[in-house]
């Protein structure tokens, strides 16, 4: 176990170097992601989906709005939402992130061959899974 945490530290600090002053918060990066991968969300059904309180989700949407990263609209489909949906400067920015959790995953893994990058991918997959069963962190992909 204190390897895992050992290297999650390490990656933790690897990505915030890399980053520097574009970096944005664990939950910032969540939402990013979700509306990336997922598309347009009403801020309630995005807080759901992250299983993290409206109020904290609501405060990091008002951020990314700060920042031009997200965008919200009003739309009324059974009912007045507010959707908030990604804008081209939170795709760049979900992107620049990608490209530096790339640079970090290549740096930390140069020693291992590719299939035991493979296995160590399916290995970590499975440990998610687990804890996300015993209702301590989401499984990802």
């Amino acid at each position: 176990m204190e390897l895992l945490m050992a290297a999650g530290h390490a990656v933790e600090a690897m990505v915030a170097e890399r980053t520097g002053a574009r970096a944005l918060g664990p939950l910032h990066q969540s939402v990013l992601k979700t509306l990336s991968d997922l598309g347009p969300h009403a801020r309630d059904d995005l807080a759901a989906r992250l299983e993290t309180p409206p109020a904290e989700v609501s405060q990091v949407i008002d951020e990314l709005l700060g920042q031009d990263l997200v965008r919200a609209m009003v739309v009324n489909v059974g009912g007045r939402h507010e959707v908030v949906t990604l804008t081209a400067s939170g795709a760049a920015a979900r992107a620049a992130t990608l490209g530096d959790m790339k640079a970090v995953q290549d740096v930390l893994l140069a020693s291992i061959t590719k299939g035991e990058r493979a296995q160590l991918h399916y290995l970590l997959l499975r440990v998610c899974a687990t804890a996300a069963r015993a209702g301590h962190g989401r499984s990802r992909a």
